[in-house]
């Protein structure tokens, strides 16, 4: 696939009202631990967390949209903001359809950030979509953009910042923090 340039990623990136994204191998590494007494655990990257945060205080919905079925999950969108989470969704596609249908927005308005195979018919329908440098060769061939950190190790950030900069809000966050 041929890749896309900054200037033409911003474009892509401007219309973004929401942010969907998969939960195991991009807000996690993809590990799963289960303890003796079943209970399950997740890793998830502080960094990804602000970066989500600081999209929806420009006014970027963010979604989760999952596979599995987990209260790790519920407690981290509570935790972080997120409002809106599908989890133990067998055809990501019907989802995602229901969502736009429900927010009244165009798939160009959306922008979602998957890591695996059953991601693809949703990656290929929105605006922008995204993955992580860990994601399998199928998704990262068919993608408008590869992050350079690994699910569940900042890549989540990484595609935060970005779309804060294509959306002209960079020069805010980098006030508010102080950054040089």
């Amino acid at each position: 696939m041929e890749k896309t340039s900054l200037v033409e990623l911003h474009e892509k990136i401007k219309p973004v009202r929401v942010l969907i994204l998969d939960v195991d191998g991009v807000l996690t590494d993809g590990g799963i631990i289960i303890d003796d007494s079943g209970q399950e655990t997740k890793r998830f990257d502080v960094r990804d967390g602000h970066g989500l945060k600081m999209l929806m205080r420009y006014a970027v919905e963010v979604i989760f949209l999952t596979g599995r079925n987990s209260r790790v999950v519920d407690h981290r969108a509570k935790d972080i903001g997120v409002s809106e989470v599908y989890q133990g969704v067998r055809n990501k596609r019907e989802v995602f359809e229901k969502i736009i249908k429900e927010k009244n927005i165009l798939p160009a308005q959306v922008a979602f950030v998957g890591d695996d195979v059953v991601d693809v018919s949703v990656l290929r329908r929105v605006g922008f979509s995204a993955t992580v440098a860990d994601a399998a060769d199928d998704v990262k061939d068919i993608v408008d953009y590869v992050a350079k950190k690994n699910g569940g190790r900042g890549a989540v950030r990484e595609i935060c910042e970005l779309v804060l900069q294509a959306k002209g809000h960079w020069p805010d966050v980098a006030t508010r923090y102080e950054l040089p």
